[in-house]
């Protein structure tokens, strides 16, 4: 969940854009619910996986995913004719981009935000140019100086500024709430960690390209339900992890840095988390993120075997 690791399609897109967008229909079942439209992603900086852009790609192919994280820093170093080279590529390996991480630190001062912002339009042109149209970051629970009211109001400051940049350029902005209390209990001041609070950031933020990046974990250590999922419309939802929980740790002595691949434990309800996927359409890339230390410690090639297995495993549920 860092910068690293961790509007819908504007009016106007480029050609590359709308080739995207009909590649991304090879996963949606257009005529009947009950099939899943997402895709099964490989975000491969959240497993531990060393990789450039195009080594991404070639391991997705190789270990049946479905779709792969963009970079937006690696997009933006491309010429045109290197950008549709890689875009031909993608569809050969009939591949579609899942999301891109936030490349700007929002958390942090007030210098370093602009001078991130300042950033932003090339990289998000670069993303609109070879059709990627999804992007997400996550809220950090808690403050040690910032009270609530404070805090709220600086994320919503910043944040729509982020959201109008990527809005000019199609790309829809997901927020990841994080549940775990662990996290809040070392903060002095709580912040937003529920679906709810986070649907009163975005209406704050009051872009309309606003989203939820929705994840298991999160979702089982703020205590919701399948029926909170099932309240979204698909639209809302940009990006989902999928994780599980260690066994026989109470949900408030969970520690955030210490998941399961999914379904490996069964202490996270996934079956449930999926089909409210699948009830409400959603149709962007779920990916998995546990911040395991036996996966960290995997060559490229293993990782990504035993990420697809568990990926595969969770929504065939």
């Amino acid at each position: 969940m860092n910068l690293n690791r961790r509007s819908l399609i504007a009016s106007t897109v480029s050609a590359a854009a709308l080739s995207q967008f009909a590649m991304a229909n090879m996963f949606a079942d257009e005529s009947a619910s009950g099939k899943r439209r997402f895709t099964i992603d490989l975000r491969w900086g959240s497993i531990g996986v060393k990789a450039n852009q195009n080594e991404a790609i070639e391991l997705a192919e190789k270990h049946g995913f479905e779709s792969v994280a963009a970079s937006p820093q690696a997009l933006a170093a491309l010429t045109d004719d290197e950008n549709a080279e890689l875009l031909a590529e993608l569809k050969r390996r009939k591949l579609v981009w899942g999301s891109s991480g936030l490349p700007v630190q929002f958390r942090e001062d007030e210098a370093r935000f602009k001078k991130d912002l300042a950033e932003l339009p090339r990289l998000a042109a670069a993303l609109q140019r070879a059709g990627v149209d999804r992007m997400g970051t996550w809220i950090m629970p808690g403050h040690d100086d910032l009270t609530y009211l404070e805090n709220f109001k600086q994320h919503a400051s910043r944040l729509r500024e982020i959201a109008k940049v990527l809005q000019n350029h199609g790309l829809r902005f997901g927020l990841e709430y994080v549940g775990t209390p662990t996290l809040r209990h070392g903060r002095r001041y709580s912040f937003v960690h529920t679906m709810k609070e986070t649907a009163e950031l975005h209406e704050a933020i009051g872009v309309s390209n606003m989203g939820f990046v929705l994840d298991t974990w999160h979702w089982y250590t703020a205590g919701e339900t399948a029926d909170d999922i099932r309240s979204l419309d698909a639209k809302q939802i940009v990006g989902c992890d999928l994780n599980d929980a260690p066994t026989g740790i109470p949900i408030d002595e969970q520690l955030d840095n210490r998941r399961e691949l999914p379904v490996a434990t069964g202490v996270i309800d996934t079956k449930s988390f999926v089909q409210a996927l699948i009830d409400v359409g959603y149709d962007g890339p779920v990916r998995a993120e546990p911040f395991n230390q036996a996966l960290n410690r995997m060559d490229n090639d293993p990782a990504c075997a035993a990420v697809s297995k568990a990926l595969h495993a969770a929504v065939s549920l």
